[in-house]
Protein backbone atom coordinates (compact mmCIF):
# COMPACT_ATOMS: atom_id res chain seq x y z
CA UNK A 1 0.00 0.00 0.00
CA UNK A 2 0.78 3.57 -1.25
CA UNK A 3 2.73 5.73 1.82
CA UNK A 4 0.08 8.54 2.81
CA UNK A 5 2.17 11.38 1.51
CA UNK A 6 2.30 9.47 -1.75
CA UNK A 7 -1.40 9.07 -2.36
CA UNK A 8 -1.88 13.08 -1.28
CA UNK A 9 0.67 13.69 -4.51
CA UNK A 10 -1.59 11.02 -6.38
CA UNK A 11 -4.83 13.64 -5.05
CA UNK A 12 -3.23 16.86 -6.07
CA UNK A 13 -2.18 14.61 -9.45
CA UNK A 14 -5.94 14.14 -9.84
CA UNK A 15 -6.94 17.09 -8.78
CA UNK A 16 -4.19 19.05 -11.44
CA UNK A 17 -6.13 16.45 -14.54
CA UNK A 18 -9.55 17.33 -13.53
CA UNK A 19 -8.77 20.83 -13.90
CA UNK A 20 -7.89 20.51 -17.25
CA UNK A 21 -10.51 17.81 -18.32
CA UNK A 22 -12.09 18.92 -21.71
CA UNK A 23 -9.90 21.74 -22.40
CA UNK A 24 -8.77 22.60 -26.20
CA UNK A 25 -5.71 22.30 -27.38
CA UNK A 26 -6.00 25.91 -28.57
CA UNK A 27 -7.23 27.38 -25.33
CA UNK A 28 -4.19 25.22 -23.25
CA UNK A 29 -2.13 27.35 -25.42
CA UNK A 30 -2.94 30.57 -24.46
CA UNK A 31 -1.01 32.79 -22.35
CA UNK A 32 -2.59 35.15 -20.02
CA UNK A 33 0.43 37.46 -19.20
CA UNK A 34 2.66 37.05 -16.49
CA UNK A 35 1.48 33.30 -16.31
CA UNK A 36 2.35 30.60 -18.53
CA UNK A 37 0.07 28.70 -20.72
CA UNK A 38 -1.60 25.50 -19.59
CA UNK A 39 0.02 23.13 -21.64
CA UNK A 40 3.18 24.55 -20.23
CA UNK A 41 2.00 23.23 -16.84
CA UNK A 42 1.25 19.39 -17.57
CA UNK A 43 5.14 19.56 -18.56
CA UNK A 44 6.44 21.82 -16.54
CA UNK A 45 4.92 18.97 -13.54
CA UNK A 46 6.40 16.11 -15.85
CA UNK A 47 10.18 17.77 -15.27
CA UNK A 48 9.79 17.87 -11.64
CA UNK A 49 8.88 14.58 -11.47
CA UNK A 50 11.13 13.34 -13.86
CA UNK A 51 14.27 15.39 -11.83
CA UNK A 52 12.80 14.20 -7.68
CA UNK A 53 11.40 10.52 -8.35
CA UNK A 54 12.89 9.21 -11.69
CA UNK A 55 16.47 10.84 -11.99
CA UNK A 56 17.34 10.80 -8.66
CA UNK A 57 16.14 7.24 -6.96
CA UNK A 58 16.42 5.43 -11.07
CA UNK A 59 19.18 7.52 -12.54
CA UNK A 60 17.26 7.94 -16.16
CA UNK A 61 16.08 10.87 -17.67
CA UNK A 62 13.15 9.76 -20.70
CA UNK A 63 12.47 13.09 -21.65
CA UNK A 64 15.83 15.39 -21.98
CA UNK A 65 14.44 18.02 -23.56
CA UNK A 66 12.21 19.03 -20.80
CA UNK A 67 13.77 21.42 -19.22
CA UNK A 68 14.68 23.33 -22.16
CA UNK A 69 10.76 23.66 -23.32
CA UNK A 70 8.87 24.39 -19.80
CA UNK A 71 12.15 24.27 -17.12
CA UNK A 72 12.20 27.01 -14.48
CA UNK A 73 14.68 29.94 -16.17
CA UNK A 74 13.71 29.20 -19.57
CA UNK A 75 11.81 31.32 -22.28
CA UNK A 76 8.14 30.59 -22.42
CA UNK A 77 6.79 28.32 -24.37
CA UNK A 78 3.40 26.83 -25.56
CA UNK A 79 3.48 23.44 -26.28
CA UNK A 80 1.27 21.17 -27.91
CA UNK A 81 -1.52 19.96 -24.79
CA UNK A 82 -1.54 16.14 -26.03
CA UNK A 83 2.69 15.69 -26.28
CA UNK A 84 2.61 17.11 -22.87
CA UNK A 85 -0.13 15.03 -21.50
CA UNK A 86 2.22 12.04 -23.45
CA UNK A 87 5.11 13.19 -21.26
CA UNK A 88 3.34 13.49 -18.13
CA UNK A 89 1.72 10.19 -18.19
CA UNK A 90 5.00 8.64 -19.34
CA UNK A 91 6.78 10.41 -16.27
CA UNK A 92 4.42 9.50 -13.60
CA UNK A 93 4.31 6.04 -14.90
CA UNK A 94 8.16 5.71 -14.00
CA UNK A 95 7.93 7.61 -11.18
CA UNK A 96 4.87 5.91 -9.58
CA UNK A 97 7.50 2.66 -9.74
CA UNK A 98 9.94 4.39 -7.28
CA UNK A 99 7.06 5.75 -4.90
CA UNK A 100 5.16 2.78 -4.66
CA UNK A 101 8.25 1.13 -2.90
CA UNK A 102 8.99 4.03 -0.58
CA UNK A 103 8.62 3.16 3.02
CA UNK A 104 8.45 5.52 6.32
CA UNK A 105 12.05 5.31 7.08
CA UNK A 106 13.16 6.44 3.35
CA UNK A 107 11.11 9.39 3.40
CA UNK A 108 14.45 11.19 5.58
CA UNK A 109 17.14 9.78 2.35
CA UNK A 110 18.34 12.30 0.37
CA UNK A 111 19.58 10.25 -2.67
CA UNK A 112 22.86 10.68 -4.43
CA UNK A 113 23.03 10.21 -8.18
CA UNK A 114 26.17 9.89 -10.98
CA UNK A 115 26.65 13.22 -11.97
CA UNK A 116 25.87 11.46 -15.28
CA UNK A 117 22.43 12.69 -17.05
CA UNK A 118 22.34 15.41 -13.99
CA UNK A 119 22.35 18.33 -16.38
CA UNK A 120 19.53 16.47 -18.82
CA UNK A 121 17.66 16.38 -15.82
CA UNK A 122 17.73 19.26 -13.82
CA UNK A 123 14.97 21.21 -13.40
CA UNK A 124 16.56 24.57 -13.56
CA UNK A 125 19.97 25.60 -14.63
CA UNK A 126 23.58 23.70 -13.56
CA UNK A 127 27.05 25.04 -13.43
CA UNK A 128 30.49 23.80 -14.79
CA UNK A 129 31.37 23.00 -11.13
CA UNK A 130 28.70 20.75 -10.12
CA UNK A 131 29.08 18.92 -13.43
CA UNK A 132 32.68 18.40 -13.05
CA UNK A 133 31.75 16.08 -9.28
CA UNK A 134 30.96 12.68 -9.95
CA UNK A 135 27.77 12.45 -8.43
CA UNK A 136 24.94 15.28 -6.90
CA UNK A 137 23.51 14.65 -4.00
CA UNK A 138 19.40 15.70 -3.91
CA UNK A 139 18.98 18.84 -1.91
CA UNK A 140 16.18 17.76 -0.10
CA UNK A 141 14.83 14.57 1.22
CA UNK A 142 12.53 12.25 -0.48
CA UNK A 143 9.65 13.40 2.05
CA UNK A 144 10.25 16.85 1.11
CA UNK A 145 10.03 16.48 -2.41
CA UNK A 146 6.89 14.58 -2.28
CA UNK A 147 5.27 17.49 -0.24
CA UNK A 148 6.90 20.19 -2.54
CA UNK A 149 5.48 18.45 -5.46
CA UNK A 150 1.93 17.89 -3.67
CA UNK A 151 1.98 21.78 -3.33
CA UNK A 152 3.17 22.62 -6.63
CA UNK A 153 0.41 20.78 -8.44
CA UNK A 154 -2.05 22.91 -6.27
CA UNK A 155 -0.12 25.81 -6.94
CA UNK A 156 -0.59 25.43 -10.93
CA UNK A 157 -4.01 23.63 -10.05
CA UNK A 158 -5.45 27.00 -9.19
CA UNK A 159 -3.59 29.33 -11.40
CA UNK A 160 -4.99 26.74 -14.71
CA UNK A 161 -8.61 27.53 -13.05
CA UNK A 162 -8.00 30.94 -12.78
CA UNK A 163 -7.01 31.15 -16.89
CA UNK A 164 -10.10 29.20 -17.65
CA UNK A 165 -12.48 31.68 -15.56
CA UNK A 166 -10.28 34.28 -17.59
CA UNK A 167 -11.25 32.61 -20.77
CA UNK A 168 -14.83 31.84 -19.89
CA UNK A 169 -15.12 28.65 -19.43
CA UNK A 170 -17.96 27.30 -18.27
CA UNK A 171 -19.37 24.78 -15.55
CA UNK A 172 -15.91 24.71 -14.08
CA UNK A 173 -15.13 21.73 -11.35
CA UNK A 174 -15.21 23.07 -7.84
CA UNK A 175 -11.99 22.11 -6.30
CA UNK A 176 -10.83 20.47 -3.69
CA UNK A 177 -12.89 17.71 -5.05
CA UNK A 178 -14.24 14.54 -3.53
CA UNK A 179 -11.18 13.00 -1.23
CA UNK A 180 -10.83 9.22 -0.52
CA UNK A 181 -11.71 8.24 2.92
CA UNK A 182 -8.22 6.32 3.15
CA UNK A 183 -5.95 9.37 2.16
CA UNK A 184 -4.43 9.69 4.91
CA UNK A 185 -4.52 6.20 6.27
CA UNK A 186 -1.86 4.06 6.20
Amino acid sequence: MAHPLVKQLRFARSEFKRCLEGISDEDSRKRILPMNCMSWMVGHLAAQEQYYFVFFPQGSVPHPQLNHLVGFGHPATTPPLDEMWQVWNDITAVADKFLDTLTEEQLDIYLEQDIKGYEASLFGMVSKKVLEQESVLSGESVGTRILRTTYHYFFHTGEAHAIRQQLGHPDLPYFVGGMPDDLFLT
